[in-house]
């Protein structure tokens, strides 16, 4: 059975993949051998990267080392994304396809 972050996760890689070959994402390993912090997913569409972190719903917030994270990645040019619904799922993609019709122009 799938917990209710894994759910999510699964609504967010369906939804990239569909985005099409420009964009490549990755799964960070957790626990142990993963680094703490560092968003679920990890995107690079057409040149620019993206973290998106996924939690159960709404109530569920970065930890601390997971806002660093995704701040040390804004400051170096990327853009971050919390996601725990359709909705906000669906804004993360409408940005990266923004991204992807504006790198076309």
């Amino acid at each position: 059975m799938t917990t209710p972050e894994g759910r999510i996760k699964g609504m967010l890689d369906r939804r990239l993949k569909k985005l099409g070959p420009s964009v490549w994402r990755y799964s960070p390993q957790a626990g142990p051998h993963g680094i703490a912090g560092v968003p679920d997913r990890l995107v690079c569409a057409d040149g620019r990267f993206f973290g998106i972190e996924c939690k159960a719903d709404r109530t569920k917030k970065p930890t601390r080392l997971q806002e660093r994270c995704m701040k040390q990645i804004e400051e170096a040019g990327g853009e971050c994304f919390v996601v725990y619904d359709e909705q906000t799922i669906n804004q993360a993609i409408a940005r990266i396809q923004e991204w992807l019709d504006e790198s076309v122009d």
